[in-house]
């Protein structure tokens, strides 16, 4: 039996409660499907908000005992949160938390083959690339931190290894891990460390952590029953590859789903590279009726004017897709309320996706980064998290939103009747 079918089959046995007649039914459009399981954090952040009417309403939800997947609930790389990121594990993991949609980023090998990885280059810190024979094509080879007479840190330790150093047998061969290292790092060991505090290595292990190709992605995701979100990342070296151009890649992509009999309407093909949108929406007009742009926007002086958003909608993209921190702000009282970006995406009628929540770690500690600049001032203890997505969904409205840990978001769809 070939090894990724042995895998699929003891994901299939051990992910039995997926299951259902019409897998496709899932993520919102059948509520037949069995329950699925959200653990105890959904309870966890409900019980830590304060008290009011979107906490009461939440609490007599959290009696409700069974909860169905949703579309409005994408796992982001999976379970990102505690199992490595775009692994066959982490994918399960996010279809029993009854994400209603997954994501697999794609990237291509040295022999063209597209797989699941979140950058091109990303396979020394998300794989245990560098401890195996493999790392002697890595890009970059592992080089130690040094140090001064007083032992502080004066160069990290460095690495870059490619999906595209390697082919696809050889990418098969790895172990996925959490996405970390250790930059005080003198070996290749050490430099695989460097987990985050708030997530996890317990589910890295020698016998988890299974890779993936887009191919394989798109079966297991049939077989549990989840629709799909490939994101084509861009990648680093230069195009075309080996004759291998940026359109042949972006047609690649769709052309694996109409292979596997996958219906457009379960695929939402997304890029940061609106060149890749705009060939779907022109090329493969029912994929890209779908097809997500991206928005690399990293603070608010970077995102774009209403003129802009009515451009993308006049060129064929009808859904963008900003970080959390474009959507929301605050008002005068101190209140989490949508964006001047959030209502000019609506007024030029895009619909939102966001990202990505359940991935900043701790929030009650303050200062917590990237996704909340613009309202962080209104986070005060981790329940906040259930406020967040009450503007996103009912304010702001959103389609959906990418979650590390979509038990969260899940839980948060079943009780305001999203789909």
């Amino acid at each position: 039996m070939h090894p990724f079918i042995a895998c699929l089959a003891a994901a299939a046995t051990a992910a039995a409660l997926l299951t259902a007649p019409s897998a496709h039914a899932r993520g919102g459009d059948d509520r037949s499907s069995p329950p699925v399981q959200l653990g105890p954090r959904p309870f966890f952040l409900v019980d830590d908000m304060r008290d009011g009417p979107l906490k009461r309403e939440l609490k007599r939800c959290a009696k409700r005992g069974a909860f169905t997947p949703r579309d409005f609930s994408i796992g982001h790389r999976g379970a990102a949160m505690q199992f490595p990121e775009h692994t066959l594990e982490s994918y399960v993991a996010a279809a029993r938390m009854g994400a209603g949609i997954v994501e697999c980023d794609v990237t291509f090998t040295k022999d063209k083959e597209l797989v699941c990885r979140h950058a091109q280059n990303d396979l020394h810190t998300t794989t245990n690339i560098l401890v195996t024979p493999l790392a002697a094509k890595c890009t970059k080879p592992f080089t130690p931190a040094t140090f001064d007479a007083a032992g502080n840190l004066v160069t990290p330790a460095s690495a870059e290894c490619r999906t595209s150093d390697i082919t696809l047998a050889e990418f098969k061969t790895l172990r996925g891990k959490m996405d970390a290292f250790n930059p005080r790092a003198r070996t290749p060991q050490e430099y695989l460390g460097g987990t985050a505090n708030w997530r996890t290595d317990l589910y890295a292990g020698p016998t988890s952590g299974t890779l993936l190709s887009h191919k394989e992605s798109i079966e297991l995701f049939k077989r549990v029953g989840v629709k799909m979100t490939p994101e084509l990342k861009y990648p680093v070296v230069p195009m075309p590859f080996d004759g291998f151009t940026q359109e042949a890649y972006a047609q690649k992509l769709i052309d694996e789903y109409k292979a596997a009999g996958v219906p457009p309407r379960h695929v939402w093909p997304q890029s940061f590279h609106q060149p890749d949108v705009l060939y779907w929406v022109n090329h493969e007009p029912a994929y890209g009726r779908q097809a997500v742009y991206l928005d690399d926007a990293s603070t608010p002086a970077d995102l774009p004017t209403l003129q802009d958003l009515q451009r993308y909608r006049a060129q064929g993209i009808r859904i963008v897709a900003p970080p959390i921190f474009a959507l929301l702000t605050t008002d005068a009282t101190g209140r989490i309320v949508p964006s001047t970006y959030a209502r000019n995406a609506k007024m030029a009628g895009l619909d939102i996706i966001t990202w990505t929540i359940e991935r900043s770690g701790i929030l009650a500690d303050g200062n917590n980064g990237f996704y909340y600049q613009t309202f962080d001032s209104a986070i005060q203890r981790e329940g906040d998290m259930m406020q967040v997505l009450d503007v996103l969904a009912r304010e702001v409205g959103i389609l959906g939103i990418f979650s590390d840990w979509p038990a969260t978001t899940t839980f948060y769809a079943n009780c305001a009747g999203l789909r």
